[in-house]
């Protein structure tokens, strides 16, 4: 079994910074592309960041220049500092992952969620 484990959300105002955290853990060979999506109430679940197993990274025209997206393959872990925060970056903030179980048998998982408010 795998888990993702996402921790770091919270409150901040607007203008503020927090740091988000995904651990994978359990039975795995290795892990690929790794992303950070988030749902606001009433609306779809959008990408924020992806990064590659060799870590080139991809962001939502929204958060460019404001949050970085990083990993340390040596822990399975994944980050996402998030600067300069806006109301509008509110939202439950899920992980994403491309588990390699064995050779030639990948999965994607998701964490649970950690929720982000940024109040005005």
């Amino acid at each position: 079994q795998v888990q993702l484990v996402e921790s770091g959300g919270g409150l901040v105002q607007a203008g503020g910074s927090l740091r988000l955290s995904c651990a994978a853990s359990g039975s795995i060979f290795s892990i690929g592309a790794m992303g950070w999506y988030r749902q606001a109430p009433g609306k779809q679940r959008e990408r924020v960041a992806v990064i590659n197993s060799g870590g080139s990274t991809n962001y939502a025209d929204s958060v460019k220049g404001r949050f970085t997206i990083s990993r340390d393959n040596a822990k399975n872990t994944m980050y996402l500092q998030m600067n300069s925060l806006k109301p509008e970056d509110t939202a439950v903030y899920y992980c994403n992952a491309e588990i390699n179980r064995a050779v030639g048998v990948t999965i994607k998982y998701w964490g649970q969620g950690t929720q982000v408010t940024v109040s005005s």
